[in-house]
């Protein structure tokens, strides 16, 4: 597929003309297995650096506070409709805010019902819901393990950490509590519903701290999030010419601690990502490769609308003009700020797609991208942040795998349709480490995806943003751990083939994953 022109003098960029361009080059959209839900628009928390309510897109001010019950009825017939018609037989829905438990329990419990019970048995349905964790108590856990909710709970590491933003509107901070909920979440009657942390990393914090703290909670999984900012408003302590990485710098010290450790504490989603992709597999979020986004976001009012990492570009950046009543999931799939995250290489720009790390790095977080004359037609804005993060990743696999044999394409290098080599195929894959058991139920742990936004920060939908890997689907292996002892080794499992450069529907570019993606916090 030839990629549209892009067109600067009329930005943003892309527009419908992009669209109509790309369906006329064969383009077909793949459809959405994640459906984020906006069940209430506001929050019981004032976090300082949040996108929701902090930034240029104040759209939230004119919604309901909560979703009706009729919309809720539409939005569930909508996704039981779409999914039906694409023939997908697993979907993710997060129920998502603002702060979703603020609808109370009642309203909880009839939302979640409607949906299984318009969805019906034929489609395996995965629900959660991504909180703030002030209002997990143990009735209400008790209440989420019967309507088969997961849980993802916003943190920042400690004490310290945590309240410099994630405080209340009266300025107390909220990690007595919020620990409190974890302690309960971690307990092994309800562990089986604990989905993932997601922490907004600031880089005031130290990194390795941070992440012991985070592991206090027994987490099945970390997303650690780059704080949301562009070309117009760079993040917090960013060096947009590139001279200084300290977000490289902040991960490469969580890599190393989290890459090193004897056996697998939790995995950090980002990294894992990341390694998959260095070894030629697919990532599991929206957060780097290419892989199609494919998450849905409906607001209180039933409009449909993009990603809320968005509302930090301009104000109207969600706005679609699409709701539910009107319009079904197909024709949000033709928007242009829809259609373009299921490019691939051809949504990047031209800088990108020369630039050989592009299949990795999936060119950052769409929202990173935006600068107001060229619209999103940019690299990220944290380009030379992910490229010095992906080159020592890289170097380091590099030397883990010398002497091995399996050098072979072993970074992201492997052209489009290459496979691994024999040998690899042929090594046992170590699903112990990446699959979480849980000791007390003798299961493996879920950790629902995805990948929407919460209120209070970079959460960056796919949402239903973005992923978590489903346990009957394949993970990728871990090159340092042998599955018949349990140590370390130095070569790499069995790789997957590398993502397909062909954006065209061919074939389903993989199960579902998850609710995620990367442009929500969701868990």
């Amino acid at each position: 597929m030839s990629r549209p022109p892009l067109r600067h003098a009329e930005p943003p960029w892309p527009r419908a003309a992009d669209v109509e361009a790309s369906q006329a080059a064969g383009w077909v959209p793949y459809p959405f297995h994640s459906f984020v839900l906006k069940v209430h628009s506001r929050c019981d928390l004032a976090c300082d650096y949040c996108y929701m309510y902090r930034s240029h897109d104040q759209s939230w001010r004119t919604q309901p506070r909560t979703m009706a019950p009729a919309t809720v009825a539409r939005a569930a017939e909508r996704v039981a409709a779409h999914l039906s018609a694409h023939g997908v037989t697993e979907a993710g829905v997060v129920l998502h805010g603002g702060e979703p438990l603020l609808i109370g329990d009642t309203e909880l419990t009839r939302t979640v019902r409607v949906l299984r019970a318009t969805v019906g048995d034929g489609i395996r349905l995965h629900l959660s819901l991504q909180t703030n964790g002030l209002r997990l108590t143990r009735q209400r856990l008790d209440l989420c393990g019967e309507l088969g909710l997961r849980i993802g709970v916003s943190t920042d590491g400690g004490r310290a950490a945590h309240d410099r933003h994630r405080r209340g509107a009266d300025g107390r901070g909220s990690h007595t509590r919020v620990r409190t909920a974890l302690r309960l979440l971690a307990e092994d009657v309800y562990r089986p519903l604990f989905g993932a942390l997601l922490c907004t990393i600031d880089l005031r914090n130290d990194p390795v701290r941070t992440y012991e703290d985070l592991l206090e909670h027994r987490p099945p999984a970390v997303d650690f999030l780059l704080p949301l900012g562009n070309w117009d408003t760079p993040p917090p302590g960013l060096d947009p010419a590139g001279r200084r990485t300290p977000y490289a710098d902040w991960l490469w010290a969580v890599f190393e601690r989290w890459y090193d450790a004897p056996a697998q504490e939790t995995r950090v989603r980002l990294l894992d990502d990341l390694l998959a992709l260095l070894l030629g597999g697919t990532p599991r979020t929206e957060s780097l490769g290419l892989a199609p986004v494919r998450y849905a976001v409906v607001e209180t009012d039933g409009s449909l609308a993009q990603d809320d990492a968005l509302r930090t570009a301009y104000d109207g950046a969600v706005r679609t003009g699409l709701d539910i009543r009107r319009h079904s999931f197909d024709e949000l799939l033709r928007h242009p700020g829809v259609a373009a995250r299921q490019w691939g290489a051809d949504g990047l720009c031209a800088r990108c797609r020369a630039c050989p790390l592009h299949r990795v790095c999936g060119g950052g977080h769409y929202a990173t991208r935006y600068r107001h004359d060229t619209g999103f037609a940019n690299p990220s804005v944290y380009c030379a942040e992910l490229t010095e993060l992906i080159g020592r990743v890289r170097h380091r696999l590099r030397a883990d795998m010398t002497g091995t044999g399996l050098t072979r394409g072993d970074t992201g290098s492997r052209r489009d349709g290459e496979r691994p080599t024999d040998s690899a195929q042929e090594r046992p894959d170590d699903t112990a480490r990446k699959r979480h058991t849980d000791p007390a139920q003798g299961r493996q742990a879920d950790p629902a995806q995805q990948q929407h936004t919460q209120p209070a920060q970079g959460r960056q939908p796919d949402p239903a943003q973005q992923q978590q890997t489903h346990p009957a689907q394949g993970r990728q292996a871990d090159p340092r751990q042998d599955p018949s002892t349990g140590r370390r080794r130095s070569s790499p499992p069995a790789r997957g083939p590398a993502p397909g450069a062909d954006r065209r529907r061919g074939a389903d570019p993989g199960r579902w994953r998850g609710p995620g993606a990367t442009g929500a916090e969701v868990a």
